[in-house]
């Protein structure tokens, strides 16, 4: 459909900046690695929450961690 979004991110460009791993991050807001991998990967649209607990770990707003994209 034109005009279509799709949720994109910097989660693993921040992540790897702190050095940290997925689990790591994970363990630090209280979600599984798989989440943490999901959400990396854009199969997973993080709620609300979880956004901004993965900005408050990674000491950044959601606004830069998340993106809006069109989707092809």
């Amino acid at each position: 459909m034109k005009g279509e979004r799709q949720l994109g991110n910097h989660l693993r460009a921040f992540r790897t900046a702190k050095g940290l791993t997925q689990a790591d991050l994970a363990q630090v807001i209280g979600v599984s690695r798989k989440t943490i991998n999901t959400v990396e990967n854009s199969v997973f649209v993080p709620s609300t929450t979880l956004a901004l607990a993965l900005a408050s770990a990674l000491e950044t707003t959601v606004e830069t961690l998340f993106f809006l994209v069109e989707a092809p």
